[in-house]
């Protein structure tokens, strides 16, 4: 009886999202409500249609509802979502990026809005709270005038990927160094940048995991800088956590990242992290000792980072230790979940 007492004061949460089928706010969305679920809160995702995204948040045990959110001649969906939090009873709405928390409704429940990046914050206006996932997000969220008591940093967490078991793409030879980079493959990941620096390490190959736009011109430019038979596109991998395990190196070459999910997951996996020294990898990494920063749009610097780790095995090792240790203290599942818990309980109270 106590349980179930105890049970009926945490708050019932309602998690909108209309995010593209791959991206890093998209997976880091479905691991929270599946660690949710599996922490016995009551959540439900109210989501963009996607079938991949519903049958994995089912077998997490996590309820769906799907809606169209299409653009501003969308009218229906805001309604309908206001008809389903009804039914639904939640005491907290969260709304992940722009294009949910414009059709977030208002009602009864307290309403947030939970940010990956520095968005328009008129979008956010049917919030009360916003949700930063780094400190330098809530920082400037502040700065635009959103009331500070209104404003939480809540990390994200990685998957814990220490008994992952390692094992390299079956396509690479198994006898060189091996470079690995994950993400969208979009202007914003900067792996233009990566690729060309691979001009710099003759006998390093390089891993991109990822789909998107800039797939034909990184093709080409691989061919141009004829790397063919070293740099590999091998598309959008569900679970690289043995490919992370294996690589000798982590790269996160981003011209944009406010956090970079893909640090976090490098100190996850124990493995040496490179960042661009911008944004989220410089509040993880910057004179931390966890991981190097290589300078924004500079091949020749991620050149020079990678293979100062690939010449120097106790530095390497001491970049292992040190993520790893980075890992647990702040961005593992137990830690970042006590943290979500206090922040919803709290606001409904």
């Amino acid at each position: 009886m106590e349980d179930q007492i105890l049970s009926k004061r945490r708050a019932r949460v309602a998690h909108v999202m209309a995010g593209s089928a791959h991206g890093g706010a998209e997976l880091f969305f479905e691991r929270l409500l599946a660690a949710q679920a599996q922490d016995q809160r009551f959540v439900k995702a109210f989501i963009r249609r996607n079938k991949e995204r519903e049958n994995r948040l089912h077998a997490a045990q996590v309820t769906t509802q799907t809606f169209r959110f299409g653009g501003a001649l969308d009218v229906g969906t805001k309604y309908q979502l206001k008809s389903a939090f009804h039914k639904f009873k939640p005491d907290i709405a969260i709304a992940w990026m722009s294009r949910a928390a414009k059709k977030m409704p208002s009602g009864s429940w307290v309403t947030a809005g939970r940010l990956g990046g520095y968005y328009d914050l008129s979008n956010y206006k049917n919030c009360r709270h916003l949700i930063g996932n780094t400190r330098g997000l809530a920082r400037w969220m502040r700065e635009q005038g959103w009331p500070s008591q209104y404003v939480h940093y809540l990390p994200n967490f990685a998957k814990d990927l220490s008994r992952s078991v390692p094992a390299r793409p079956d396509f690479l030879p198994s006898d060189v160094p091996f470079v690995l980079a994950l993400g969208r493959l979009h202007q914003n990941k900067a792996f233009d940048v990566l690729i060309r620096a691979m001009t710099f390490l003759p006998k390093v190959h390089l891993v991109i995991a990822g789909e998107g736009p800039e797939r034909k011109n990184l093709e080409e430019l691989i061919m141009r800088e004829k790397l063919a038979d070293r740099v590999y596109l091998p598309g959008w991998v569900q679970d690289t956590s043995s490919w992370l395990r294996a690589c000798d190196v982590m790269v996160c070459s981003s011209r944009i990242e406010p956090l970079g999910n893909v640090v976090v997951e490098g100190l996850s996996a124990g493995v040496p992290v490179v960042g661009s020294n911008i944004q989220g990898p410089q509040e993880i990494l910057a004179e931390t000792g966890d991981g190097l920063l290589a300078e924004v749009e500079n091949e020749r610097s991620f050149a020079q980072q990678i293979q100062k780790i690939l010449h120097d095995p106790v530095l390497a090792q001491t970049l292992r230790h040190n993520g790893r240790v980075r890992f647990e203290r702040e961005f593992s599942q137990d830690v970042v979940m006590k943290h979500w818990s206090e922040f919803l309980d709290k606001e409904v109270s």
